[in-house]
């Protein structure tokens, strides 16, 4: 159940959005109505004490499979468990990942989330992540259902999702790629260059061609050589780009993480990539077909051993960086806006007046002690 909050102002607690603190903000009904600094607070129907911790932006995640036991492939109930457990970790609005299937499997997935986008607005769409993958760089896909793009197929993703994909990863150097790209953009599809062998200057072409996001940088990509620097390079080049970043401390070194940040913290999307295991036991799970192993949170294919997403919740990624030495300000811009402006929402991910009241009140060890999406709490 959640509680709509007519009127709540919370103090004592810093409001930490992008590079701006405040001692006090007010929510009205599912919006911010103020915020500042000092002087008298406003009137509200109630007041929270803050106790020292800070009030965030709620956390947006751009690219997650599951958690609680369920993937988001497994329907409308799986969809609903695993959003409520990431709620609880201060993920108030996310995009669902659908992992490669089938072209008619696909279709009847993305049809199915633009049903729950009805329903639901902090289900934000869909992302493909497949079936137009390199099979050099499938990681947890299956091999066999991957395929280049064509035309057809997209126009049928595109009409079942009725304007609600907000995401593709696909691999621009197979067959059509660029042309695919293209086809997506038009439509309003934010595209990602992801699972695949493309180097830098490939990667340039594609986000030459509409491309503004890497799908979790390092991983399923080649890396960086220092006469080769490959996708990861170009999309750090690239003003227009948002790189996205797995930080289990598993996908990718923590220090070469804060690297990124520092390279250019203002385009990190920190993903959690979480598949079933999110917030359950270790165990066998399955991840679009395939058997997948988890031993001390760490899930890897049954047959192979390749990574096969994470079981990161956007609190925990959020603390890990910032234990690794990134300023708590731009790890909450790469939980917040950063994610927002790579799927084209620029109206989240702040604590602005006017904007909606999604927020998460951290304690001071960054763990979630509360959270509201648009004025809900819960």
């Amino acid at each position: 159940m959640t509680t709509l909050v007519h009127s709540i102002r919370l103090f004592g607690a810093p409001a930490v959005d992008d590079d701006r603190r405040d001692g006090w903000v007010l929510f009205d009904e599912d919006r911010v109505a103020g915020a500042g600094t000092g002087g008298e607070l406003p009137d509200a129907d109630a007041s929270i004490d803050g106790e020292g911790g800070c009030l965030v932006p709620g956390f947006i995640d751009i690219h997650g499979h599951g958690g609680a036991g369920v993937s988001y492939d497994d329907g409308p109930d799986a969809i609903r468990a695993a959003r409520a457990l990431h709620r609880a970790h201060g993920t108030t609005r996310a995009v669902i990942s659908l992992v490669t299937a089938s072209l008619d499997d696909l279709v009847a997935r993305v049809s199915m989330v633009a049903d729950l986008c009805g329903e639901d607005p902090a289900i934000l769409g869909s992302h493909l992540e497949g079936p137009f993958l390199d099979p050099g760089h499938k990681g947890a896909h299956t091999e066999a259902l991957l395929r280049p793009a064509d035309a057809a197929s997209i126009d049928r993703l595109l009409e079942a999702g009725r304007g609600t994909i907000r995401q593709v990863t696909l691999a621009p150097e197979l067959p059509g790629g660029f042309d695919a790209i293209r086809r997506f953009v038009a439509a309003g599809v934010s595209v990602a260059v992801g699972h695949t062998a493309a180097d830098a200057d490939t990667a340039r072409r594609a986000f030459d061609a509409g491309a503004t996001v890497l799908t979790h940088a390092f991983n399923a990509m080649p890396g960086i050589h220092h006469r080769a620097p490959g996708p990861v390079v170009a999309a750090l080049r690239d003003d227009r780009v948002i790189l996205e970043v797995i930080s289990d401390g598993v996908h990718v070194d923590l220090d070469l993480v804060a690297t990124l940040f520092a390279a250019d913290g203002d385009r990190i999307a920190l993903i959690t990539d979480a598949m079933a295991a999110a917030g359950a036991a270790d165990g066998r799970y399955d991840l679009g077909g395939l058997a997948v192993e988890v031993t001390g949170g760490v899930a890897r294919l049954a047959d192979g051993g390749s990574i096969a997403g994470s079981t990161l919740t956007q609190d925990a990624a959020l603390r890990n960086v910032v234990d690794a030495g990134v300023p708590l300000e731009r790890a909450v811009h790469a939980l917040t806006a950063a994610p927002a402006r790579a799927i084209g929402r620029r109206d989240l991910g702040h604590l602005a007046p006017g904007a909606l009241a999604d927020a998460v009140l951290l304690d001071q060890q960054l763990g979630v002690r509360r959270v509201w999406t648009a004025g809900h709490e819960g």
